[in-house]
């Protein structure tokens, strides 16, 4: 048996903290929802907390947040396809777009659904995912000002997602003049710049962030607690909203390295002499109810600091557990922390069970 844990309150004091921070700047900020891939449980927890604005990458998961509170203002944050622009349109009430030709097939649907579609216009300001680039905004931008059931409700960028650029001030400086230069250019004002996600955080602590930036999305620092310029967790907040319970199956005593012809394990990886220092010793290993199906080891931090992972294949996790100044038996869990790319393999597994303290 596995499963993960919510704890209620430290989510709720992580949501305080980056809520005073933004409602004190005058800034505007949504939860990224996408983490949760969903859940149900879970996203009754996040509107609990009082939030009005949800994005996320999956309409489905938007689906259900309408489902859930209907007048919460849900966000598409990449670019529609095609084949789904009929369930954006109804589902989320702002979409995330770089493409006229994607823009025209909203306002077409718009139309036949007799809404009003928001659309926020993505720059390309150097990470190189999604973004219409510079030189072609201002002509993109007064062709989507005369589409039907189309409303503009601002422009934004992606940093970091991709190519690891971080977003400096000269960044959200630039992305400030792009507003400038619109306005001055069509005679019309710009309701939102969104800045970024939880990286730009530490720039807005720092109260370095260009006024004119007034929107944030925020997902793994509201979960994690995590600055993520230096790594570190945000003073203040919580680094284990989530955690990972898994229960010990079998304890054996077991030499370090395997015997027989060695080819690739089930993940393709190779056993390799010069993983082990101490060749022909033994070691106190322990079986976890959980494997690859559901989590990637390197996204695991156990709580005893004195266990090692040594592997994992398809449904089981092994862990050594030789130093370890407790003594384990065959049944106990096993605690750990969980970084963002972790959770979401842990989030997405309908074998993993989903709890709340």
């Amino acid at each position: 048996m596995a499963f993960i844990k919510l704890y209620r309150k430290k989510l709720e004091e992580n949501y305080a903290f980056l809520d005073h921070i933004f409602k004190s700047r005058n800034i505007q900020w949504g939860v990224v929802s996408k983490l949760l891939c969903g859940n149900k449980i879970y996203l009754k927890e996040i509107i609990a907390l009082g939030v009005r604005e949800i994005h996320d990458s999956r309409v489905s998961n938007l689906k259900k947040v309408k489902a859930l509170d209907p007048d919460i203002q849900t966000v598409y944050i990449k670019p529609p396809a095609k084949r789904s622009i009929e369930s954006i349109v109804k589902y989320a009430d702002i979409s995330f777009n770089t493409e006229i030709y994607t823009i025209q097939l909203l306002s077409n649907e718009a139309v036949k659904q007799n809404k009003i579609h928001k659309v926020i216009i993505m720059i390309e300001m150097g990470d190189l995912r999604e973004g219409v680039m510079g030189e072609e905004l201002i002509a993109f931008y007064g062709t989507i000002l005369k589409m039907p059931n189309i409303e503009i409700s601002g422009i934004g960028t992606n940093l970091n997602c991709l190519s690891g650029v971080m977003p400096t001030q000269d960044k959200l400086i630039q992305l400030s003049l792009y507003k400038q230069l619109i306005e001055a250019k069509f005679n019309i004002s710009i309701p939102f710049v969104s800045g970024g996600t939880s990286v730009a955080i530490p720039l807005i602590l720092k109260n370095a962030r260009p006024m004119a930036v007034n929107h944030f999305r925020i997902g793994e620092a509201l979960f994690f607690g995590k600055d993520l310029f230096t790594g570190d967790t945000i003073e203040g907040m919580h680094n284990d909203v989530f955690k990972l319970f898994a229960e010990i199956i079998e304890i054996t005593e077991k030499p370090n390295t395997p015997t027989g012809e060695l080819g690739e394990n089930v993940a393709g990886n190779s056993f390799s002499m010069n993983d082990v220092t101490d060749l022909g010793i033994t070691s106190l290993r322990a079986i976890l109810d959980i494997g690859l199906l559901d989590m990637q080891p390197q996204y695991l931090e156990s709580d005893d600091a004195d266990i090692t992972i040594v592997d994992a294949s398809s449904d089981m996790l092994v862990i050594d557990i030789s130093n370890s100044k407790k003594t384990y038996k065959i049944g106990d869990l096993v605690a750990f922390k969980i970084r963002y790319m972790g959770a979401l393999y842990l989030l997405s597994s309908d074998y993993i069970e989903k709890t709340i303290e």
